[in-house]
């Protein structure tokens, strides 16, 4: 039976991308399939008591820098906590990952490249040229995935995940569900891993 991992996140989350590349090689390790679900955490944090970080308490604000240069220090991993586009809308760059994924692209690695963008590079992801390079690079058609996400399909099936997220718990970024458990949050990958493993 093929193991599969449900995979909900925000393109402009550092956390998302401090785990990125670990979750997909601890996935692959395990032979587990990853379905990819960028949603729109503006509609599921007031739903799940969560606030948008500039509404966060400034005692919150201090301790996830203080998180962030921890783990990017722990892992190794480049990241400017203080990018220059940030915080910006995802939805866009969400619509272009769905496009992706329906053009039998690769989502994952389409998704990497912007969180990347946002959190190395400095780019502007709403820009929709700066997200038709970031696909092209990545092997897809940005011209193609960028026309298709503003088509109503890519925004329908942005808010039919969104609803799924909410309906099956999540509240935070990056979640990864197997066999309908919650993992939330990159730092509790160990444990997925575990669970892949059993």
């Amino acid at each position: 039976m093929t193991k599969t991992v449900d995979y909900f996140f925000t393109l402009t989350s550092p956390w998302t991308f401090l785990g990125s590349q670990r979750f997909v090689e601890i996935a692959r390790r395990h032979g587990a399939e990853i379905r990819v679900k960028p949603v729109n955490y503006g509609v599921i944090f007031p739903q799940t008591g969560g606030l948008p970080l500039p509404k966060r308490a400034p005692a919150r604000q201090v301790y996830r820098l203080m998180e962030l240069k921890r783990w990017q220090a722990h892992l190794g991993v480049e990241l400017n906590t203080h990018p220059k586009f940030f915080p910006a809308p995802d939805g866009d760059a969400a619509r272009v990952v769905i496009a992706a994924e329906r053009a039998g692209g690769d989502p994952l690695a389409l998704a990497h490249a912007i969180l990347t963008a946002v959190w190395t590079q400095e780019k502007d992801i709403t820009d929709h040229p700066t997200l038709i390079e970031i696909a092209n690079a990545t092997g897809h058609d940005g011209d193609a995935l960028v026309a298709a996400s503003q088509e109503p399909e890519a925004q329908a099936a942005y808010e039919t995940q969104t609803q799924e997220a909410l309906d099956r718990g999540v509240f935070g970024a990056p979640t990864y569900i197997y066999k309908d458990e919650l993992f939330w949050g990159q730092d509790r990958l160990d444990f997925l891993d575990r669970a892949l493993a059993g």
